[in-house]
């Protein structure tokens, strides 16, 4: 899991995206690629052949720090990728953030068991965004 320093390494983290959410999940590509990819810390996950297998990004907002686009390939699920996803993320939050920042998420309801792991909890009634319910998820830093 490394940090997208370039538009290469960011271009693969876009195309998990693509795969996962738009071809796999449905989500309109409008709906997926928003006004905030230009401000967020984008990650990717590669395989041995330099191929995107996963990504997420984060960005500051106004209630604190939102994790977003968590995601695995299809055949990476249930092998660890997700813990090591979060773990990077959470581990360049920790080296850039003061302890006590707010931190939440919008998680599909198969990801939450992997968010709980981390110390998030839920909050609030289960909703949809973009066809797929989802909860909210927060923790301090």
């Amino acid at each position: 899991m490394v940090l997208a320093i370039n538009e290469e390494l960011k271009r693969k983290s876009f195309e998990i995206r693509e795969e996962v959410f738009v071809v796999e999940q449905e989500v309109a590509p409008e709906e997926e690629f928003d006004k905030y990819e230009d401000e967020s810390f984008h990650f990717v996950a590669l395989d041995e052949n330099d191929n995107p297998i996963g990504s997420a990004r984060w960005r500051y907002t106004d209630k604190g720090i939102k994790l977003e686009r968590f995601t695995a390939k299809h055949s990476m699920r249930g092998k660890g990728l997700g813990t090591a996803i979060v773990k990077a993320v959470l581990d360049h939050i920790s080296e850039n953030t003061p302890k006590g920042t707010y931190l939440y998420m919008h998680a599909q309801l198969p990801a939450v068991p992997l968010y709980l792991k981390f110390g998030f909890q839920t909050k609030g009634d289960q909703f949809d965004e973009c066809g797929i319910m989802h909860y909210l998820m927060w923790r301090e830093l």
